[in-house]
């Protein structure tokens, strides 16, 4: 029996398939997971096997710690850190099995006679993490320990953007400089890799799309929804009229009405936004949130259920009609901060 008050449930034939979706892409395309954040919350471990066993052998977390916590003993496997070397002493990645990207020419400076094998992140326009694109001038790129150049989109997700075309000029010109034949080439995420098939170079790195996000109907139309968020009914009662929801009073009842509490909260992943904004479902029920969103509860009223809801009973918050991009769309956010922000607290269902 499950005791939380929450339940993701994980679908993992739709990560495979999602996984398979963008192996098809292009033959011999390197499909490299991005699996930092514990899997976007979906659980890393839990991910992270499941891919192993359907063939994949690279992949990307960002820190250090997360690529210890998988504990990679297979030399075969390749766990890229995209935070870099930072502070860390090199001998923590030759232990461990763990492939630093170089972000900096000091970090290349520390690694380039180290033997460590490296990633090489050189940055085309989004001004984040990576080496300015101007000093790649600095690296000898016939260093056998090179194992992959990347570089990152700053608008995948607007598919007609010309700032795409010119990082990818860009990116296209520092590769016909470099005469190392066995380096891998990556620059497309999720939404970059159905941009067209001149992103794709030898790998792409999907996250978001893995499990099932996505910011508009091309990727959408394509991918599998992975995630169903249900929150449990902890108490039902009636409000009577001209009374006050939740916290300042936001909420104020017309009518009597009948209400369910569900136990879960913004400690859980159910931002604040959703505050007389959101809804919940049950079959073909549609049930808006009203009053304000607390720490461990919010309230949605219940006054025109066409089924008999008790205590105990749990409401769709996500689901296969109404997907993460939609949730994501009425918080006023991404799907990647959704799933990121699902709390320990919600019990995870893998199926």
């Amino acid at each position: 029996m499950i005791k939380e008050t929450g339940i993701l449930t994980i679908n993992t034939g739709s990560i495979i398939n999602n996984y398979n979706f963008f192996k098809k892409l292009k033959k011999n395309l390197i499909v490299a997971p991005t699996i930092k954040a514990n899997a976007y919350g979906l659980g890393d471990k839990r991910v992270f096997n499941l891919l192993l066993e359907n063939s994949c052998k690279h992949f990307f977390v960002a820190t250090l710690e997360e690529g210890l916590k998988l504990k990679n003993k297979d030399k075969l496997i390749n766990i890229y850190i995209l935070n870099g070397l930072q502070d860390y002493n090199l001998n923590k990645f030759f232990k461990s099995n763990l492939i630093p990207v170089i972000n900096s020419i000091e970090e290349y400076e520390k690694v380039k006679n180290s033997g460590l094998k490296f990633a090489i992140h050189f940055d085309t326009g989004i001004n984040r993490l990576g080496i300015p694109i101007e000093y790649s001038k600095k690296i000898n790129f016939i260093n056998k320990n090179i194992q992959l150049i990347i570089s990152h989109l700053s608008s995948a997700v607007e598919y007609k953007s010309n700032y795409n075309l010119k990082q990818k000029k860009i990116f296209t010109t520092l590769k016909k400089k470099i005469k190392n034949n066995k380096v891998i080439f990556s620059f497309a995420n999720s939404h970059g890799a159905i941009l067209d098939k001149s992103y794709l170079y030898d790998m792409i790195r999907p996250g978001i799309g893995i499990y099932g996000g996505f910011q508009n109907k091309k990727l959408g139309k394509r991918i599998k929804n992975v995630i169903n968020l249900k929150g449990k009914i902890i108490q039902i009662k009636y409000i009577q009229k001209n009374q006050y929801v939740g916290y300042n009073r936001t909420f104020k009842t017309k009518t009597k009405i009948k209400v369910a509490i569900i136990g879960l909260g913004y400690e859980d992943g159910i931002p604040r936004s959703l505050s007389n904004n959101g809804y919940v479902y049950f079959k073909k029920n549609k049930f808006k949130i009203i009053g304000r969103i607390s720490m461990d509860s919010f309230t949605v009223d219940i006054s025109k259920s066409s089924h008999d809801l008790n205590v105990g009973m749990f409401l769709d918050i996500i689901n296969n009609d109404h997907k993460i991009d939609k949730f994501a769309k009425i918080c006023k956010t991404i799907p990647n901060e959704v799933l990121t922000s699902i709390g320990e607290r919600v019990y995870r269902k893998y199926e």
